[in-house]
């Protein structure tokens, strides 16, 4: 289980480009190989799509093996893909929002529209997803969480992998701090549009033995470390966690210590898995290592 290359890419659910100077939710992009590690900034999802793919390109041109981690959730709790497209597999629901989402190449989306529109084939009561900004009106989408019965939708409100990472959000959240349901459904058409690439593999929906493998990941299990860094070198915590997971999980690849990290329940084939659930720990050694 090695890799050439380790890419982490911290996405951005916002509306409009996002500050040149700030750098504050914006798409980050953190490398590191054996040259070294390197981050770069994007204000738009388009401009950070634009970039994977030639650094997908560039690496399968140089025979390098790549792993590229995406900081949102693959799939959604057991029974939604079924329910909302007939096939019980996470690839379906990412190639039904590839054909729903519309998100302009200056970061305008309709992902409320979507979710609302999901919501609606639970006529059993308030669908799965909520929150939206405040002032704003979604007929269907509820602001708040209160109300909504998970069990008579036939869903659970979390996936085992949001179980196994207390700190992780449901997918069925859009909005507020630490959510991560709007860069899921913003992500995912961009992922089925990587997994159609030759020689790409998602994990865990697919063995992680193809030249590129991508994979869900989540930064704050090294929230400390990223803490630490960010205030020790002004950095954004976005810009730290991704220069920091990407340097720890290629530095595992490269001692040969990756392949549990792999591991991962039954539950994961529909629903997706964290990519190092359970090893926070020997995540934060790695970074140690001279």
């Amino acid at each position: 289980m090695r890799f050439d290359r380790v890419i982490v890419v911290d996405w951005s659910a916002a509306n409009l480009p996002t500050s040149a100077t700030s750098r504050a939710n914006a798409v980050w992009v953190g490398c590191h190989d054996a040259e070294g590690g390197q981050e770069w900034h994007h204000r738009t999802r388009a401009s950070a799509e634009a970039q994977l793919l030639t650094l997908i390109e560039t690496a399968r041109a140089d025979g390098l093996r790549l792993l590229i981690g995406f900081d949102f959730a693959m799939g959604y709790p057991a029974g939604f893909a079924a329910r909302l497209t007939g096939v019980a597999k996470a690839p379906a629901v990412w190639e039904w929002l590839a054909g729903a989402i519309r998100d302009d190449a200056e970061n305008r989306n309709n992902r409320f529209e979507v979710a609302t529109q999901i919501n609606a084939a639970f006529p059993e009561g308030p669908g799965p997803f909520w929150s939206h900004p405040t002032g704003q009106h979604w007929p269907g989408l509820p602001y708040r969480r209160v109300g909504i019965d998970y069990a008579a939708l036939g869903l659970a409100e979390k996936r085992a992998a949001e179980l196994a990472v207390p700190r992780a959000k449901s997918p069925w959240m859009l909005f507020n701090p630490g959510s991560v349901g709007s860069q899921s459904l913003l992500g995912l058409p961009m992922v089925h549009r990587l997994a159609q690439m030759p020689g790409t593999a998602v994990w865990p929906f697919q063995a992680p033995d193809a030249p590129v493998v991508i994979a869900e990941v989540y930064p704050s299990l090294l929230a400390g470390e990223v803490a630490i860094l960010a205030n020790a070198d002004g950095l954004t915590a976005d810009q730290a966690q991704v220069r920091l997971l990407s340097q720890a999980l290629y530095r595992l690849s490269g001692a040969d210590r990756l392949g549990p990290l792999f591991e991962a329940p039954s539950e994961a084939q529909e629903e997706g898995w964290i990519l190092g659930e359970g090893h926070a720990r020997l995540l934060a050694e790695a970074l140690k290592w001279a």
